[in-house]
Protein backbone atom coordinates (compact mmCIF):
# COMPACT_ATOMS: atom_id res chain seq x y z
CA UNK A 1 0.00 0.00 0.00
CA UNK A 2 2.94 2.14 0.81
CA UNK A 3 4.33 1.88 -2.68
CA UNK A 4 0.46 2.91 -4.39
CA UNK A 5 0.56 5.98 -2.46
CA UNK A 6 4.73 6.67 -3.38
CA UNK A 7 3.83 5.93 -6.94
CA UNK A 8 0.34 7.81 -7.60
CA UNK A 9 1.19 10.83 -4.89
CA UNK A 10 2.99 12.95 -7.33
CA UNK A 11 -0.37 13.21 -9.68
CA UNK A 12 -2.68 13.86 -6.65
CA UNK A 13 -0.65 15.97 -5.03
CA UNK A 14 -0.64 18.34 -8.35
CA UNK A 15 -4.11 18.11 -9.20
CA UNK A 16 -4.96 18.89 -5.74
CA UNK A 17 -2.77 21.81 -5.62
CA UNK A 18 -4.01 23.01 -9.04
CA UNK A 19 -7.64 22.30 -7.71
CA UNK A 20 -7.10 25.03 -4.55
CA UNK A 21 -5.33 27.38 -7.08
CA UNK A 22 -8.40 27.59 -9.30
CA UNK A 23 -10.88 27.37 -6.50
CA UNK A 24 -9.48 30.21 -4.68
CA UNK A 25 -9.73 32.34 -8.28
CA UNK A 26 -12.97 30.72 -8.71
CA UNK A 27 -14.33 32.57 -5.17
CA UNK A 28 -12.02 35.55 -5.58
CA UNK A 29 -13.52 36.40 -9.15
CA UNK A 30 -17.00 35.02 -8.56
CA UNK A 31 -17.02 33.01 -11.39
CA UNK A 32 -18.81 29.06 -10.30
CA UNK A 33 -17.66 27.70 -14.05
CA UNK A 34 -17.57 23.56 -13.50
CA UNK A 35 -15.73 23.13 -16.28
CA UNK A 36 -13.34 26.03 -15.29
CA UNK A 37 -11.87 23.47 -12.65
CA UNK A 38 -12.20 20.46 -14.53
CA UNK A 39 -10.37 20.94 -17.77
CA UNK A 40 -6.95 22.52 -16.20
CA UNK A 41 -6.81 19.93 -13.45
CA UNK A 42 -7.06 16.74 -16.23
CA UNK A 43 -4.06 18.77 -18.42
CA UNK A 44 -1.77 19.84 -15.40
CA UNK A 45 -2.19 15.74 -14.23
CA UNK A 46 -1.80 14.67 -17.87
CA UNK A 47 1.29 16.43 -18.37
CA UNK A 48 2.63 15.88 -14.87
CA UNK A 49 2.24 11.94 -15.63
CA UNK A 50 4.50 12.07 -18.77
CA UNK A 51 7.04 13.87 -16.61
CA UNK A 52 6.75 11.53 -13.68
CA UNK A 53 6.21 7.99 -16.13
CA UNK A 54 9.75 7.14 -15.52
CA UNK A 55 10.15 7.27 -11.99
CA UNK A 56 6.77 5.89 -11.76
CA UNK A 57 8.17 2.67 -13.80
CA UNK A 58 11.18 2.45 -11.71
CA UNK A 59 9.77 2.06 -8.75
CA UNK A 60 7.48 -0.03 -10.09
CA UNK A 61 10.20 -2.43 -11.19
CA UNK A 62 12.39 -2.18 -8.14
CA UNK A 63 8.74 -3.14 -6.04
CA UNK A 64 8.42 -6.40 -8.98
CA UNK A 65 12.10 -7.28 -8.56
CA UNK A 66 11.57 -7.33 -4.32
CA UNK A 67 8.68 -9.65 -4.54
CA UNK A 68 9.84 -11.88 -7.14
CA UNK A 69 13.41 -12.17 -4.93
CA UNK A 70 10.64 -12.42 -1.69
CA UNK A 71 9.46 -16.00 -3.10
CA UNK A 72 12.69 -17.44 -3.95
Amino acid sequence: MLVTMLIIGPILLIGMVIGLIISLVQAVTQIQEQTLAFVPKIFAMGVAVVFVMPWMFQRLLEYSHHLFAMTN
